[in-house]
């Protein structure tokens, strides 16, 4: 039997027996600001140290383990007084994101709940792995290709809360391959096929060449049921310009897609998106209804080609859950405007290295634009060489690997209000940023061979004859 619990006994004894005063009643203990961390049970305390439990501060009188506070008014501790701040646990962290993920670590971070927090405990796949006070930490010791699901909460003197929505995350290989590449080649020619009839060359998704790695479908829609979740079908009015096209074509098109070595991804967004990924909740059903359309339809990714109301918080968190149900080949991919990457402070630019882990490749649409502050401090006019590899340039010194940078150009004139050049000008940029040569004015401060060029749209690109495909596929090749 424990000192404690032997003194406890000895003094009721004598209580009883009339042999022993019983003790005056104290004062009010003053409210206590309550610093110390919360009690636990496996803690060893000795005398004067102090925990926080049940909505208050107490001290221990001598060396105790295990001992509840307050269970014995002859116990080991001192009632210090009521917390200040309240009397209740906090609510639920929430936007729990990972950050970079190597073979063996992940980055978290979270958004504070409401309440009075003391400090944060985060669990991997439903273990405790850490007690944090702020909202970000890095897991450590993980094993390399292996999924995990994290989750976080937050916890004061009077409780802890409940844990927030699980972050699937899966740690990276350990190799040097780029993030979601399965095999797609070094470089990769993006184009978008479009799932409507505005004018450009109607195709079956069989029709696209082969000179296409990877064929983003454009676009999903919003599904009005569910918020920032996603649905696809195939439109009525390419379906009319087709003869027939239904979702039975379809599917058999992107299985066709795959025989010859294509990938093929869903695109979100567009210039009438409407996809708002605003909380938990939203990323969620966001994940689940792209994850759900991937075995659907046999869709290997997602492109992101939001061109407002991205929240990098959540839709981040959505990517990787993505990801993690897709497994290690799931492509991810986005198509910001020039505006939204002139800064790591842009919320599309926050977004990229939020997501870095899981990410493809980043097309940038160098176009509809006008003009723009390259790397150097200098604005550059849209439709040169040097828009492309000064604004390239930004990214490559914000955080991005040049295994994921793209060049996004129109396939004609008519694909786009401005910013369309010849696919000759479009290997000039690749061959300045990959090797110094066929530079415009200006010279990148370094040497970044970058994962490739993308096109709005193969069905533009089919009006003209397949001139980008047909000029700038045969150069990625020839790419370092």
């Amino acid at each position: 039997m424990r000192r404690t619990r032997i003194l406890a006994v000895a003094a009721g004894a004598l209580l009883a027996a009339g042999l022993l005063a019983a003790p005056a009643a104290a004062a009010p203990a003053p409210a206590a600001t309550c610093t110390a961390a919360a009690w636990s049970a496996s803690a060893v305390y000795q005398g004067g140290d102090t925990a926080t439990y049940g909505g208050h501060q107490w001290t221990a009188k001598w060396w105790t383990q295990g001992e509840t506070p307050g269970a014995a008014d002859w116990g080991p501790w001192r009632d210090d007084g009521g917390c200040a701040g309240g009397s209740t646990a906090p609510a639920a962290p929430t936007g729990l994101t990972a950050g970079t993920v190597t073979a063996s670590t992940v980055a978290l971070s979270w958004t504070a709940p409401s309440g009075t927090v003391q400090g944060y405990h985060v669990y991997s796949d439903g273990s405790q792995v850490a007690t944090v006070t702020g909202t970000s930490t890095t897991v450590t010791g993980l094993t390399a290709a292996t999924a995990y699901d994290f989750t976080v909460s937050a916890y004061n003197a009077v409780g802890e809360s409940p844990r927030s929505a699980a972050l699937p995350v899966t740690t990276s290989s350990g190799g040097s391959v780029p993030p979601g590449s399965g095999d797609l080649p070094k470089h990769v020619l993006t184009g978008y096929w479009q799932n409507f009839y505005n004018g450009a060359k109607a195709l079956r998704l069989s029709d696209v060449p082969t000179t296409y790695d990877l064929i983003a479908v454009a676009f999903a829609d919003a599904d009005p049921s569910k918020p920032g979740a996603v649905t696809f079908g195939v439109d009525s009015g390419l379906s009319a310009q087709l003869g027939g096209y239904t979702a039975a074509d379809f599917t058999a098109d992107v299985a066709t897609a795959h025989d010859r070595g294509q990938k093929v991804i869903l695109s979100v967004g567009g210039q009438n998106g409407t996809i708002s990924v605003a909380d938990s909740t939203a990323a969620t059903n966001f994940a689940d209804s792209v994850t759900a359309l991937m075995r659907q339809y046999g869709f290997d990714g997602v492109d992101i080609d939001l061109e407002n109301g991205v929240n990098a918080t959540y839709l981040a968190q959505a990517l990787h859950r993505i990801a993690s149900a897709g497994g290690t080949g799931t492509i991810i991919t986005m198509a910001p405007q020039t505006i939204d990457m002139q800064s790591t402070g842009m919320e599309y630019f926050k977004l990229a290295l939020a997501a870095k882990d899981v990410l493809t490749i980043n097309n940038m649409q160098y176009y509809n634009s006008g003009s723009m502050n390259g790397c150097d401090g200098k604005v550059y006019s849209q439709g040169t060489e040097d828009f492309l590899t000064a604004l390239a340039c930004i990214q490559l010194q914000g955080g991005l690997d040049a295994s994921q940078v793209g060049l996004g150009l129109p396939a004609s004139g008519s694909a786009a209000g401005g910013g369309y050049q010849s696919p000759s000008a479009v290997n000039d940029a690749l061959d300045c940023l990959a090797t110094g040569t066929h530079c415009g004015s200006f010279t990148p401060p370094s040497h970044w061979s970058v994962r490739g060029a993308m096109t709005w749209s193969i069905n533009w690109d089919a009006s003209k004859g397949y001139a980008f495909a047909n000029t700038v596929a045969p150069h990625l090749d020839t790419l370092p």
